[in-house]
């Protein structure tokens, strides 16, 4: 498979390549740190660049320890669903919401924030976890003429996952770059990812077969 870049019309959007998960971090994702070269590497292709920031307020409702007697991977009900319990990560202004350093985007042209309402989680580049509240990210690719997006970084199985397929909802094409992704893989969550993701329209490729 090979796939020639529109350098008008084609995005890379890299998903919370940030401290806490990569190893070491509080939620790390196995070998997160790996997708840093190779998302650098594309960013050298395609010149248009999105990066996405989770941004938790401390005490989020996402956050196992704002419950009594809950461990992270447990799950609750709030206004919008099931909400897994995390520990807590990416919390403003801590090391572990910093992006990873060696992230080379010097042409990144938006960062989107996601996660700093306290009471609602966000996994999606596009919207928050009640599915209704929008990042203002699609109305700003379609004003820029965007329609095709490759999808990057952490984790596949997650916010991924939730934007590329929201991506597709609104109306993108989608490409999930997979050697440019790592998976927490939570009770078979990567496999399922990956199966809707594709019922979803979005097509799968690795980094070196884009050009």
């Amino acid at each position: 498979m090979s796939i020639s870049i529109n350098p008008e019309t084609d995005a890379l959007v890299a998903v919370d390549v940030q401290y806490d998960f990569c190893p070491g971090g509080n939620l790390a994702v196995p070998d997160g740190h790996q997708v840093v070269p190779v998302i650098n590497a594309l960013a050298k292709k395609i010149p248009h660049v999105v990066m996405t920031q989770d941004w938790h307020p401390a005490g989020h409702a996402s956050f196992a320890s704002s419950y009594d007697g809950k461990a992270p991977f447990e799950t609750v009900d709030l206004d919008y669903g099931v909400q897994v319990l995390w520990p807590d990560h990416c919390v403003q202004g801590t090391n572990g919401a910093a992006f990873h350093a060696d992230l080379d985007l010097p042409n990144a042209e938006m960062i989107v924030r996601k996660g700093f309402r306290p009471g609602i989680d966000s996994y999606s580049a596009f919207y928050e976890n009640d599915k209704t509240t929008h990042t203002g990210l699609a109305g700003y690719l379609r004003e820029r003429g965007i329609t095709r997006l490759f999808m990057t970084g952490l984790a596949t199985d997650f916010c991924v996952y939730y934007s590329a397929e929201d991506g597709r909802k609104e109306g993108f094409d989608v490409i999930l770059v997979e050697d440019a992704c790592r998976a927490i893989d939570l009770d078979g969550s990567l496999e399922a990812a990956m199966s809707a993701m594709q019922a979803a329209g979005v097509k799968i490729c690795h980094w070196d077969d884009v050009g």
